[in-house]
């Protein structure tokens, strides 16, 4: 079977993007954490009438508190409830900020955050992604590995788009999705991605444009991390 080609060689991750992967895991699972014990807390008063409403992270356990003033027998189960809660949001800012510096560490994901959109989670999740971006032949083919472009449906005759692929890692496909967003719609400094992507948006809706210019990022961040320069802001003359 090796000798007829059914077996491809795979990457195996370097120990420092296995690292960088860890980190951005953990900090997620802890934000998931965050979340279920939010939505248990609202879940158990609900029962009761007692509505937390749409309050900010750092209002939600004053709210409860004050739902709680005439309620000492829930008050004696729920406080353990947001000690748990206020535990877990101590340790996922630390991971936060672990996060943070270790982008302004590395040489590669300070380079990368020269481009728009792109901030230490996205810049980490690319590098540990990639991991080395000499095993791309091509920049294109990188926004293809983490399922970035589109696939096409054809059994007999039949042939319609199905979306994007969503092969790969979905991880780093939903950061680099939200990067697109950002540049879209939250940055106000011009670049000529925006401005390719807003044209798109104007021809094809939002939604696409977003995708589009997901895999255009991923690939002009694999260019800039091979070239070794940061992105260019404005449009050079051909």
């Amino acid at each position: 079977m090796m000798r007829v080609g059914l077996y491809k060689p795979v990457h195996v991750k370097t120990v420092r993007s296995q690292e960088i992967r860890l980190l951005l895991t953990a900090r997620k699972f802890v934000q998931s954490k965050i979340l279920d014990s939010e939505n248990n807390l609202r879940g158990l008063l609900r029962n009761f009438g007692l509505k937390v409403g749409a309050v900010t992270r750092l209002q939600f356990e004053r709210r409860i508190v004050e739902l709680l003033e005439q309620s000492p027998h829930l008050r004696l189960i729920i406080e353990p409830l947001l000690e748990v809660r206020r535990v877990l949001r101590e340790q996922f800012q630390h991971l936060h900020k672990a996060m943070g510096r270790l982008a302004e560490s590395d040489e590669t994901c300070k380079l990368l955050m020269t481009a728009p959109g792109v901030g230490p989670m996205v810049a980490l999740s690319f590098r540990a992604g990639v991991d080395e971006p000499a095993r791309f032949g091509r920049s294109r083919s990188v926004s293809a590995h983490f399922g970035l472009t589109p696939s096409r449906y054809q059994p007999g005759e039949i042939d319609r788009d199905r979306g994007i692929s969503k092969c790969g890692d979905a991880g780093i496909r939903w950061v680099l999705v939200e990067a697109a967003g950002i540049v879209l719609r939250v940055s106000k400094k011009s670049s000529p991605l925006k401005s390719w992507g807003l044209a798109v948006a104007r021809r094809r809706g939002m939604a696409k444009a977003t995708i589009a210019v997901a895999r255009r990022l991923a690939v002009i961040l694999h260019r800039m991390w091979v070239d070794n320069t940061p992105f260019r802001w404005e449009a050079e003359a051909a």
